[in-house]
């Protein structure tokens, strides 16, 4: 009788296991594991294995309780009550409470391995246009921009005029107004550095970290012209509107100096 009694109440403790509460709440609906998998999105195999109460065949314990609690949301259990009886099943109460943060709360939000690789993929070709987008913005612009302005090589033993000797390599950019002129200075991104009425005499040094300045005026007899402190050929001669010329210093000491004036000849007596 007592051996009788025994294993009546060994099969009443397993049928109190949660994988059995869990499987006589589906069947008390008329549930298949199939219907239980569509409406929790963990596969049979996984939910066969919850039935049988195996769970450290699981990937951890964060999906055993998290599967767990999926299931018996399905079939109206307390998911809270199983979630307790599975972690008390894989005695590590204390485990499963320090990665309940980590705990899927549903498997349907678990992305796919396909996802996470996507994911991967565009997050790799963003690092790599990051870097290229850096590498072109702090590409150094100026040995460019002066090779493009650098008058060509004489040819050999040309001799150099000897203005173009004395001038310096660089130097500040200086208009002064001979008369009253107009004029817009700008640089290549067309942002304007000075637009205004000079009076005469009055000066503006153009910024020496401009960006290609240019100069839009109809007056460019009435401006001198110095490039760190000495003279260099106006930039015109006649009233003559002019516009996108360049008065950075490597392009105003770039241009050939004017040539001098024929002598006039006084007539014979």
């Amino acid at each position: 009788m007592a051996e009788k009694k025994e294993t009546k109440d060994q099969g009443t403790l397993d049928m109190d296991r949660p994988g059995d509460k869990l499987r006589r709440g589906r069947e008390a609906l008329g549930l298949s594991l199939q219907e239980v998998a569509t409406r929790t999105r963990v596969p049979i195999r996984q939910l066969e294995v919850l039935e049988r109460n195996e769970f450290t065949s699981l990937p951890g314990i964060p999906y055993a309780v998290g599967f767990a609690r999926a299931y018996a949301r399905a079939v109206d259990m307390d998911e809270v009550a199983i979630a307790s009886d599975v972690r008390a099943e894989l005695g590590s109460d204390m485990q499963a409470a320090r990665y309940e943060a980590f705990q899927p709360a549903d498997p349907a939000r678990v992305p796919s391995r396909a996802l996470a690789w996507t994911a991967g993929l565009i997050a790799l070709l963003l690092m790599v246009g990051y870097g290229v987008w850096r590498t072109q913005l702090y590409t150094p612009q100026a040995d460019v921009q002066a090779a493009a302005e650098a008058p060509p090589p004489a040819a050999s033993g040309a001799v150099r005029p000897a203005a173009a000797r004395q001038a310096p390599a660089d130097g500040p950019v200086v208009l002064t107004a001979t008369d009253t002129i107009w004029l817009r200075i700008y640089d290549q991104a067309g942002e304007r550095l000075l637009e205004k009425q000079m009076e005469k005499g009055e000066s503006f040094t153009v910024p020496p970290n401009a960006n290609n300045p240019m100069i839009l005026t109809g007056r460019p007899d009435a401006l001198a012209v110095t490039v760190g402190g000495r003279p260099v050929p106006p930039l015109g001669t006649a009233v003559k509107t002019i516009s996108d010329f360049p008065i950075s210093a490597a392009a105003l000491l770039a241009r050939p100096p004017v040539p001098p004036k024929p002598a006039v000849s006084s007539p014979a007596p």
